[in-house]
């Protein structure tokens, strides 16, 4: 009899304590979020300008150099484009990430066109608001990122007015 009751309060607090663990674990676990697998990276491709001024200017290939930071636990990244063609510019955005699965973000920034001298580069020879919709693939079990977007500068061009919308795309590798 000694022995059951032994073996029961053994039982008992073996369960308790077991019991505590698991509550213990289902308590302080915290659920996990989605987040995109990839985060910041630098990137190079070409630019194709699909719009012109009114003197007949603007349509052109070049090159861009691609920039993201990630902010962490946000989705949201900093993002700047420079361009290379007749002319040089900067478009620096601020853009809200969407990911579509692990692989795949989409995002929509918003920035400004910083353009100089009197050729228009592939947005533009002025500064502009410029909108930035875009997506993002990080390339499985690497730090490849391929990226692709467009920029649509609003009222870009000195000479004639109008928008300039440019397409770009090319390769990255995450930092």
């Amino acid at each position: 009899m000694q022995r059951l009751k032994y073996f029961l309060g053994v039982g008992t607090i073996t369960a308790l304590s077991c019991a505590n663990v698991l509550l213990d674990t289902v308590l302080m676990t915290q659920s996990a979020l989605a987040q995109a697998a990839y985060g910041s990276y630098v990137g190079i491709g070409p630019s194709l300008s699909l719009s012109e001024n009114s003197a007949g200017e603007g349509h052109q290939v070049g090159g861009v150099v691609s920039v993201r930071y990630k902010l962490l636990e946000l989705p949201v990244s900093l993002r700047t484009q420079s361009f290379i063609g007749a002319n040089t510019a900067v478009v620096p955005t601020v853009s809200y990430d969407l990911p579509v699965n692990w692989q795949i973000d989409a995002y929509l920034g918003a920035g400004v066109v910083f353009a100089g001298g009197n050729t228009p580069s592939p947005v533009g020879n002025q500064t502009s608001f410029a909108l930035q919709p875009g997506i993002d693939f990080a390339v499985p079990n690497s730090n490849t990122v391929i990226f692709g977007n467009a920029i649509i500068a609003f009222d870009a061009y000195r000479n004639g007015g109008g928008n300039a919308v440019s397409v770009q795309g090319g390769v990255g590798l995450r930092f």
